[in-house]
């Protein structure tokens, strides 16, 4: 059975940097693809950015340059370098495998203070 476990979350002042990371387990880490779904309070999970098993990237225009994903398959994790950080980022950040089936972490909290 796939898991995955987000961590690396917390509050950061508007500015600061934090960097998350999802962990897989019950399966090989390097067949999936990779994405990072914030959902802010009230809206839906929103796709932001992802990363395939080559390891190409795709971003939304409100994070470029802001924030990198990337993988580890060595380590079956994928992370999410966020710099810059706005209030507006607060949300809570759901790691997403993909292939055949999509999976689904919990989810961990980031909070932007302004």
């Amino acid at each position: 059975q796939v898991q995955l476990v987000e961590s690396g979350g917390g509050l950061v002042q508007a500015g600061g940097s934090l960097r998350l990371s999802c962990a897989l387990s019950g399966s090989i880490f390097s067949i999936y693809h990779m994405a990072w779904y914030p959902q802010a309070p009230g809206k839906q999970r929103e796709l932001v950015a992802a990363i395939t098993t080559g390891g190409v990237t795709n971003y939304v225009d409100s994070v470029k340059g802001r924030f990198t994903i990337s993988r580890d398959n060595a380590k079956n994790t994928v992370y999410r370098q966020m710099d810059s950080l706005k209030p507006e980022d607060t949300a809570i950040y759901h790691c997403n495998a993909k292939r055949r089936n999509g999976y689904w972490g919990r989810g961990i909290q980031v909070t932007v203070s302004s």
